[in-house]
């Protein structure tokens, strides 16, 4: 099979190692990821950003079998039992291709707005090993064993350390694809970067001993040509940096997300005062009393049936609900006033050093909002909210190395100045969120 992708080009999935693909695109487990956007609401602020966990999922696996080429011919002198079997090639295509297979409606933004809400590497593991589940079926009939390597692979766990971390790890086939697909249908072009000389630029490398490893006895590492890749693998995690400043954390977006949490919380507490709201996915209401849905309830729920929920609940008896209901399908989203720490403490907010902005500085902005909302006869509870965003694009680990033509591998922070000052530093942006009616008042009273 050989499809067409507007990132990619093309997509071959042809052979025996990626044979397992083309049978999952049938299961229904697979087909639901269609309904599920990659990047839940952030096309209300790119209205170009629809595509979907299918289309990063076919990315994803044909990112991994770009990889595996590199890796043969890399890994001849490699012991036999170290290198890339058929078999582990196989296992790798299947993970990348399902390791989204567990996400909620609206991407990430379920697991996070709904109270209890299992992450979804739970439902992933839990759809893999489900006998029930048509991935499972399909897996089995490859090897009755499959299906419990690739949910390890997913977790990071796998007899060859370099394969698992390219399932999840510092510089994995899922950032590979998502950073670029991510940034082709937002229009942002932050996200791009060299895909094609990054992976000429791999390498496999010794684990140093001080890291952990077993020197020449351990399974070798992945590393980079730091004589031809270093650039490129700056542009990597450079990118990742930017998407997250530009693109994951854009306010419209963060306040359209916060408003659907608003909304899920609001059924779930009347649910759990006895009232009646209609139209509530079984899974849901399941989840509002404690209970955990079964996978059937789990997979019914997707990006259509949860708007068309809340299309529902704008008819709702409670007001509040259909009023968040309704401001959410015309996209009267709540606006923000992002928070910054005084000039003496530095700012989080671009990575870099400092305090950020200190709790009881956010708790005093957020208590004059409320203040105002309940002069205005809105609930604060509701109406007014905190939201802090935060995400370390570059966590280093020992998963990825440099290396040279001469001395010892090392970690990429050593030899970048630009990684070394984006090493572990976190990006934090502290925003006030407010009904609409509400911004002048707010902005008068935080402004004096």
């Amino acid at each position: 099979m050989i499809l067409r992708d507007p990132v990619h080009g093309l997509i071959d999935l042809e052979g025996e190692e990626a044979a397992v693909v083309p049978r999952l695109l049938g299961a229904r487990e697979v087909q639901r990821l269609r309904r599920i956007r990659q990047l839940g609401l952030t096309s209300m602020a790119f209205p170009g950003a629809e595509h979907s966990r299918f289309t990063h999922a076919l990315g994803a696996a044909h990112v991994m079998r770009l990889l595996l080429a590199r890796l043969r011919q890399l890994d001849g002198n490699l012991p036999f039992w170290q290198r890339v079997t058929s078999e582990r090639a196989r296992d790798a295509i299947a993970a990348a291709f399902l390791h989204d297979i567990g996400h909620g409606p609206l991407s990430h933004l379920f697991e996070v707005a709904m109270p209890g809400a299992s992450h979804h590497e739970s439902w992933t593991e839990r759809i893999l090993l489900d006998p029930s589940s048509e991935v499972h079926s399909i897996l089995v009939q490859h090897d009755p064993y499959l299906p419990q390597r690739v949910a390890e692979l997913i977790r990071g766990k796998h007899e060859l350390p370099y394969l698992a971390r390219a399932v999840s790890g510092t510089f994995d086939v899922d950032r590979c694809d998502y950073l670029l697909r991510d940034a082709h249908a937002t229009g942002v072009r932050y996200g791009d970067y060299d895909l094609p000389w990054l992976l000429r630029s791999l390498r496999f490398s010794e684990i140093p001993t001080s890291s952990g490893g077993e020197g020449r006895d351990a399974a070798p590492t992945l590393a980079i040509d730091g004589a031809k890749g270093l650039s490129a693998i700056e542009s990597f995690l450079l990118a990742r940096c930017f998407m997250f400043k530009e693109v994951y954390f854009h306010k419209s977006t963060r306040a359209a997300e916060w408003m659907i949490g608003a909304i899920l919380r609001r059924v779930v507490e009347r649910l759990r005062d006895g009232a009646r709201i209609p139209h509530v996915p079984p899974g849901i209401a399941v989840a509002a009393i404690g209970e955990m849905p079964s996978l059937a309830q789990y997979l019914e729920l997707d990006d259509h049936v949860l708007l068309n929920a809340i299309h529902a609940w704008e008819g709702a008896s409670d007001p509040i609900l259909a009023d968040l209901a309704r401001r959410l399908r015309v996209r009267a989203l709540f606006k923000t006033i992002e928070l910054y720490p005084a000039p003496d403490q530095g700012n989080d907010s671009t990575g870099g050093a400092g305090t950020g902005v200190p709790d009881e500085v956010a708790q005093a902005a957020l208590e004059t909002a409320r203040e105002i909302a309940r002069g205005a006869g809105l609930d604060p509870d509701v109406y007014v909210g905190l939201d802090v965003a935060e995400d370390t694009p570059y966590e280093e680990d020992a998963s990825l190395f440099v290396v040279f033509q001469q001395g010892r591998p090392r970690r990429p922070a050593e030899v970048s100045f630009l990684l070394d000052r984006l090493r572990n530093a976190t990006i934090r942006r502290t925003r006030l969120l407010f009904a609409p009616e509400l911004r002048d008042a707010i902005r008068e009273a935080l402004v004096h």
